[in-house]
């Protein structure tokens, strides 16, 4: 049976336009992840009552009645809500669950959208359906943004919820409609796991259920490559009112499955408790990092008295200031394209990019005086080697202008707007560039996406540890990624 549904959604996969899948949000879930989410349930008994909101064709609903039918799943019944809004998927849908209807299962598939129905009937609505709680959930939720004065976002808050993303809703809904015990299992982009933005639904869902199971793909490119996503995704076992222990954390490179590696973790590797962020982290290995257990590192930046900051230049909103090479009355602008690992060269002509801003009473609350600063990059590339790269900026490139202009796409690190001290803003950048700060910041971090708040919350050297990786720096004529992983095993021994 998965191999026919499989075969539907092959042919899907082909003849769906990418602006329709982009309409929807929703890419349908390969057979053998299907089959290893439905795995990750415990064996149960009673009877089911199961959610798949988002269903598509039903390959993860089939997944789990497959598991039931074989034996794998103890239940006495098993009554199937399966939510798909996309009327054109209907037929498939239906001709996929409907082969398992019998006097011991149910099925309804149900065009409703999910969002406003799951929120009617948890907030008791006039015309809301009564609907049971769920004892299970299997979910591959849609992925699109919400507008903050959506129908969607009011009807979430109505309910308790705030969140940016139909897929981070979709979770947080089946997790206040679950029954007490009950099990949700998701796949969904790993963005949650950190940042300001989905800091609500973290605290919604670690207030209500424990977090028993992730799975990560190593490659970016394989969860669903059949249809080239390249969003990080991340399987998660939620139980909810579950009392949280250790967490296992499973690894594969791709949806084979066949390098499975698995490791069991104590909570409070997973989210730290002195996280004001309550960030997630993914630790692929059993060992703690040379970052978790240096005594040298666990200074915040408040405590060493550095500030970071996104570039304050946006420049589609400055576009009559910015001007493609530096003339009179302009200051340099910088933009990740004129870093790299030996520092800013600027201006570099035929760039894409504007290499100079106008310095005038409306860009000049933009701008920083011009002195030692560290930089890293807001994004990086899908598969990049590293995730942080770090620059410093030297004021000698640039002459004597007064001023330096920061682009949007970069994080600046600097003294309260003004420059750092040389040897400080070269230790920082070279703490930045070791290969333990990018595997540390790979544990909570699944995007190609450095916030400023991301590095505001990481920990760091102190100042004077911070100096002295600067001044050994700056006397290295090759500084080489071993040097420098090297350098620093030495310091935060």
């Amino acid at each position: 049976m998965l191999s026919e549904v499989e075969q539907a959604r092959l042919r899907l996969s082909r003849n769906t336009d990418a602006k329709r899948k982009s309409q929807f949000g929703q890419f349908l879930t390969p057979a053998k992840t299907a089959a290893f989410m439905a795995g990750l349930f415990p064996p149960g008994d009673g009877d089911c009552r199961l959610l798949d909101a988002g269903a598509g064709i039903g390959s993860l609903a089939a997944a789990f009645l497959e598991r039931w039918r074989s034996g794998g799943l103890s239940f006495k019944r098993v009554d199937l809500d399966a939510y798909e809004i996309d009327d054109s998927l209907h037929a498939q849908l239906a001709q996929t669950l409907l082969k398992y209807r019998d006097d011991t299962c149910s099925v309804q598939v149900l065009g409703d959208d999910f969002i406003h129905a799951a929120a009617d009937a948890l907030s008791g609505g006039l015309f809301a359906k009564s609907r049971p709680s769920y004892t299970h959930a299997i979910l591959n939720p849609p992925y699109r943004k919400i507008n903050s004065q959506s129908v969607h976002r009011a009807s979430l808050r109505r309910v308790g919820i705030e969140t940016v993303n139909l897929y981070s809703a979709f979770v947080a809904l089946a997790v206040a409609q679950a029954a007490l015990h009950g099990q949700i299992v998701a796949i969904i982009p790993r963005s949650f796991c950190n940042g300001p933005y989905y800091r609500p639904f973290r605290d919604f869902i670690l207030q209500r259920a424990a977090l028993h199971h992730m799975h990560l793909f190593e490659s970016r490119s394989k969860a669903f490559k059949d249809d080239a996503v390249l969003q990080e995704n991340i399987i998660i076992r939620l139980e909810r009112g579950g009392q949280q222990g250790p967490v296992r954390v499973s690894t594969s490179t791709d949806d084979a499955f066949s390098d499975l590696a698995v490791h069991e973790h104590p909570f409070e590797r997973i989210v730290f408790p002195n996280d004001p962020g309550r960030f997630i982290h993914v630790p692929t290995s059993p060992e703690r990092s040379i970052i978790e257990l240096s005594p040298a590192i666990r200074y915040t930046l408040a405590d060493i008295d550095i500030k970071v900051s996104t570039g304050p230049v946006v420049d589609f909103r400055l576009k009559g200031y910015l001007r493609d090479m530096p003339r009179p009355g302009t200051v340099p602008l910088l933009y990740p394209g004129h870093f790299a690992s030996n520092g800013a060269t600027w201006p570099i002509e035929g760039m894409k990019k504007p290499n100079a801003i106008e310095r005038n009473a409306d860009t000049e609350k933009w701008l920083y005086p011009t002195g030692f600063y560290c930089v890293v990059r807001r994004f990086s590339s899908k598969e990049e080697a590293r995730r942080i790269v770090a620059s410093v900026v030297d004021p000698s490139v640039f002459g004597t202008v007064p001023v330096l202009g920061f682009e949007n796409h970069l994080n600046v690190f600097h003294a309260n707007r003004r420059g750092l001290p040389r040897i400080l803003a070269y230790g920082l950048a070279v703490f930045l560039n070791t290969t333990a700060v990018d595997e540390a910041f790979r544990r909570f971090n699944g995007h190609t996406q450095v916030n400023a708040t991301d590095l505001m919350l990481m920990k760091y050297p102190s100042r004077e540890v911070l100096t002295q990786l600067g001044e050994w720096s700056t006397q290295q004529v090759d500084l080489t990624q071993s040097l420098i992983d090297e350098k620093f095993r030495v310091i935060a021994a």
